[in-house]
Parts: structure tokens; C-alpha cells; sequence
């Protein structure tokens, strides 16, 4: 395993929420990164933040890690989640709420549920 894809793994695996974006939870770097920091912000999910504009290995190595093309993706518990599109669809499901539940991660259930009001 190349030296980026040991630090996504060990990042991933040590973490119970990681989002790998541009930018960081407090000043995402593009309207995809931001929507998706948006939504776990306004929940309340304990995450954390890997910039990958301050690493190019990163960078790239996050998409062969998870054979998925895009920036941002979310891992919950070690899995690939999903990225942007995957993420507002399962807030506005509810899924992602059956997710954090299923892996015992605090959310603001309320917050969530304003986030469908919002978007019904």
C-alpha cells in the first residue's frame, strides 16, 4: 500500500466520521465540500476534516482508495458512504440518520428533520 493510502486507511479506520473535501469544515473550498460540511455542521456529527488541497498524494489517493472519482466522500465507521449527489439524497431519505443511529454517532435528529421540512 502506497504511503497515501496507508494515511487515508489509518485515517479512516481511527475515525468514526471522516470527510475528505476542499477545504475544511469551517471554510469548505467548493460548493460540493460545502453542502455536504453543511449538512453535518447543522446536525451537530462529530467529524473529521481531511483537506485534500493541502496534499496532492491525498488528493488522488482518496479516489483510488475508494474507487470513487469525486471529491468530497464521506466514510462512516471505516465504509465509503458516498459522495456529494449520495449524501443530500440519504439526508432527505433519512437514511443518513439510520446510519448514524445503526453506528451509535450523535446527530441532532431535530436539525435533521428541519433539513427535509426544508427541501419537501
Amino acid at each position: 500500500m502506497s504511503d497515501a493510502k496507508t494515511r487515508i486507511d489509518e485515517t479512516v479506520k481511527a475515525n468514526d466520521v471522516v470527510l475528505y473535501m476542499k477545504g475544511t469544515k469551517d471554510m469548505p473550498q467548493c460548493g460540493f465540500s460545502s453542502r455536504v460540511a453543511g449538512v453535518l455542521n447543522y446536525i451537530g456529527v462529530d467529524y473529521t476534516d481531511v483537506n485534500v488541497l493541502a496534499d496532492e498524494e491525498i488528493r488522488s489517493g482518496i479516489k483510488e482508495y475508494s474507487d470513487w472519482p469525486t471529491i468530497p466522500q464521506l466514510y462512516i465507521k471505516g465504509e465509503f458512504v458516498g459522495g456529494c449527489d449520495i449524501i443530500t439524497e440519504m439526508t432527505l431519505s433519512g437514511e443518513l440518520d439510520g446510519m448514524f443511529e445503526q453506528n451509535g454517532i450523535s446527530f441532532d435528529k431535530a436539525a435533521a428533520d428541519k433539513i427535509r421540512e426544508a427541501n419537501a
